[in-house]
């Protein structure tokens, strides 16, 4: 062991196979030390799950690990490098100031990556100070931990460390580091990263690393990485479907932010729509609305487009069957998907299984409440009290819901399912609270501030968004008016 790694008694167990690939893949790098580290937050729960004994890591040790100051026993830190696609503009990229430890293996011998978000330099900063933010990594925090209790695939959030240290951008703000866990940080940006260098040898490796990780069956198929394509295009359409339905706008769905684990990543400008409104936009650099919330199925595909593209030299050898190939997969999208949404968006409203005319019950709901510019989250809530009444104000007083009203119950009484177990679904396919905007922001102004206090509690209410409590009431309430024109920015 060496003065900058912690002890073994902490439950670390790593493995290096990412680092077995090709070199042109990774770059050996170790995080810049802190001046002053302080933990700010500690997820105990997920350190179990990890196989990590989190009772026995003091807060000075985890400041210390989490900050990079000392590495975990066993972690072999390197940086990824990977292309990428932003704005539709392709450029190279990698790890700017993001350093991987190790992939640890948990009890039930499932694999996530660990990794430092702000460690540092790294050869591919690109002049960057490869520093994060206090702000920006304590909003990736809440952020991922709630979309986790939603029960949407997302990479998770370990710790933050606030580092002693200034940042500067626009401002002087507080340094921080994050501790990120994924499944992989495999992006369709390494594989475009694969294909632009141009080394078959490299892509071929590449294509069955992923598969060996993600996509072990995919090996016993007659065409392994039409096998791949055929997976990472099922588990992206279903997860765009879960933003939808939870009303999340990621904000840039850039290829090098498309997790090819089907997880979601790069928590930088997304927010949670109040207010419905298709064409909702938060970032402040999306001045077109590429990645606006209803854009992000098309956006989606097209991504998975950029993906095929890079898999074409091993999908035939033959390239114009290769190309058949990639086409025929991605016109799979559009059903999976819609089946994925139309089901996702039934349960919501209480039907258990999808019919011929329950698209249009959908959109016309849809169209009612962005006409009576309905908060999204709300609306689905209350209509799970159908029994006890619906409010008579606004979007629930007005004649055109009444008749839209009537042709949801009669859909509802056709099922022929006890009205308990339909409520049930309904509460557990409509959380009673996300995690909204003006919230989010109180509760980061108030820990640059010094006080963690608004923090935690918004993260244990967001814990347990299905839940009607007393203490959920006040975080149902959307922002008023003079929250209007919130714009978020791509600071993770």
């Amino acid at each position: 062991m060496t003065d900058h790694q912690l002890p073994a008694n902490q439950g670390w167990n790593f493995e290096h196979s990412y680092a077995e690939l090709p070199a042109n893949f990774h770059a050996s790098v170790m995080p810049t030390r802190v001046a002053a580290p302080q933990l700010i937050v500690f997820n105990k729960d997920l350190a179990a799950m990890l196989g990590l004994n989190p009772e026995g890591i003091s807060n000075a040790e985890a400041a210390n690990m989490f900050s990079g100051n000392n590495l975990p026993q066993g972690a072999r830190p390197l940086a990824q490098a990977y292309a990428g696609h932003q704005f539709g503009n392709f450029t190279l990229l990698g790890d700017g100031r993001a350093i991987l430890l190790g992939e640890q293996i948990t009890p039930d011998e499932s694999k996530f990556d660990i990794q430092l978000k702000g460690s540092g330099p790294t050869p591919f900063s690109r002049r960057g100070d490869g520093r994060a933010a206090l702000k920006p990594m304590l909003r990736e925090y809440i952020i991922s931990e709630a979309m986790h209790a939603l029960g949407i695939p997302t990479t998770r959030s370990l710790a933050v460390v606030a580092t002693g240290e200034p940042v500067l951008r626009d401002d002087v703000l507080q340094g921080a580091v994050l501790t990120r866990v994924a499944a992989s940080h495999i992006r369709v940006g390494t594989f475009e990263f694969a294909r632009a260098k141009g080394r078959p040898d490299d892509l071929q490796a590449l294509i069955e690393y992923t598969l060996i990780r993600h996509f072990a069956e995919g090996f016993a198929t007659e065409n392994p990485t039409l096998a791949l394509l055929e997976e990472v295009i099922d588990r992206q359409a279903k997860l765009v479907a879960q933003w939808m339905h939870a009303g999340f706008i990621h904000g840039v769905m850039n290829t090098d932010n498309m997790a090819i684990s089907g997880e979601t990543i790069d928590y930088g400008p997304c927010a949670f729509m109040d207010t419905y409104h298709p064409m909702t936009v938060f970032s402040s650099i999306d001045r077109e609305g590429r990645y606006a919330y209803a854009n992000q199925p098309k956006i989606a595909l097209w991504n998975l487009e950029r993906f095929a593209e890079s898999l074409l030299p091993f999908l035939h050898e033959e390239p114009e069957t290769a190309a058949q190939l990639a086409e025929q997969a991605l016109e799979g999208f559009a059903e999976k998907y819609n089946d994925a949404w139309l089901g996702g968006m039934c349960s919501k409203l209480g039907l258990f299984n999808v019919e011929e005319n329950d698209a249009a019950l959908v959109t016309d709901l849809l169209g009612l409440m962005h006409n009576g510019k309905s908060d999204y989250t709300n609306t689905f809530r209350a209509l799970s009290k159908f029994e006890s009444g619906l409010p008579q104000e606004g979007l629930f007083g007005s004649a055109d819901f009444e008749a839209w009203k009537t042709r949801w119950l009669e859909r509802l009484e056709g099922q022929h399912k006890n009205k308990k177990y339909v409520v049930e679904l309904m509460r557990r396919s409509n959380p009673s609270v996300i995690a909204r905007n003006h919230r989010v922001e109180a509760a980061l102004s108030a820990a640059d501030e010094g006080d963690l206090s608004v923090m935690e509690k918004l993260l244990g209410v967001l814990a347990n968004p299905f839940d009607d409590s007393p203490a959920h009431a006040e975080y149902s309430t959307p922002a008023g008016a003079d929250f209007a024109g919130y714009k978020t920015f791509c600071g993770t």
